[in-house]
């Protein structure tokens, strides 16, 4: 009997991002282009009795309201599962930097308990539990690159070029929620299709609002925007910040720039600026791993 799992929990990227509209809900109409990077949190699934226990402190996050926690928890709602399970993270991506961390391991926990727990739900009711935790649980359970509607739960796979980017994160945490409802936010981009979206060079509706707010990530968006090739697109944020990218057409290239990246912040005024070079990926390494471990997903 399968007692313990490790599976990483894949980063992302939001290529581009638009905001078409406001909900009577209160909730926000997006457009994005969701794609995987070949990076990301690794977690540990062993076994237990019926508890759910979280056994990394992360600072400023209880254990009840992390997504891990949360969606182990709602697994054994909503299926009468009498398992539990210790959960140890090994956090790589930081957090509120809009690289999906959260989001990627709530849906990592999703599947992987799937497995140790032996409940045989599909991907699509796990999609569906995974909508209750956000809004971008479902691309990461899903596994596939997609053109996101909606608030970012109706996907429609694509095949994106898989290039290689430089990301950029400055020492700043950029809340959501306060964007999101701030009166000076652009809600009203024009709507557009599936095709034109992986024609478009990655503007980010968020991106004026946060770069006049937190002067770490206008910093970090000029200086990568000198060093990125613009053959191929400049520096765009990542959903809500404050991450940064910018596209490559090598490792090589890429890595190359991040030594400059380097060389300058101290002279932009920046500091403790994370970077990192990661490949995008339309499939993703949480599927790879889960395959290469001999566990198949029910469609």
């Amino acid at each position: 009997m399968l007692t313990e799992l490790t599976l990483p929990a894949p980063a992302k990227l939001n290529l581009f991002l638009y905001i078409t509209g406001k909900r009577a809900d209160g909730y926000h109409n997006l457009q994005t282009l969701f794609q995987f990077l070949d990076i990301g949190d690794e977690l540990t699934f062993t076994l237990s009795d019926s508890d759910v226990e979280l056994t990394t402190e992360l600072i400023g996050v209880a254990p009840e309201d992390n997504l891990i926690v949360k969606a182990a928890r709602l697994l054994q709602q909503q299926t009468g599962c009498q398992k539990g399970v210790r959960i140890a993270l090994d956090k790589q991506m930081p957090m509120g930097g809009g690289l999906g961390g959260g989001s990627s391991n709530a849906a990592t926990t999703l599947l992987a308990l799937n497995v140790l727990w032996n409940l045989n739900l599909s991907v699509n009711q796990l999609a569906d539990f995974g909508l209750k935790l956000g809004a971008d649980v479902p691309v990461f359970v899903r596994g596939f690159s997609a053109f996101a509607e909606g608030v970012g739960e109706i996907l429609t796979p694509v095949l994106p070029s898989e290039d290689w980017f430089l990301v950029a994160v400055p020492d700043v945490h950029v809340n959501t929620a306060a964007m999101f409802g701030h009166q000076e936010l652009t809600r009203d981009s024009s709507p557009i299709k599936v095709a034109a979206a992986l024609e478009q060079e990655g503007r980010n509706d968020f991106q004026p609002l946060v770069r006049s707010l937190y002067p770490e990530v206008d910093k970090t968006i000029s200086l990568l925007d000198n060093l990125a090739d613009s053959s191929i697109g400049q520096a765009v944020m990542s959903g809500s910040g404050a991450s940064v990218f910018a596209r490559f057409a090598s490792r090589e290239q890429a890595l190359a720039a991040q030594v400059v990246l380097s060389s300058r912040e101290a002279a932009a005024g920046l500091s403790k600026v994370r970077s990192f070079v990661a490949r995008g990926m339309n499939c993703s390494p949480l599927y790879s791993a889960l395959e290469n471990a001999g566990y198949a997903v029910n469609v």
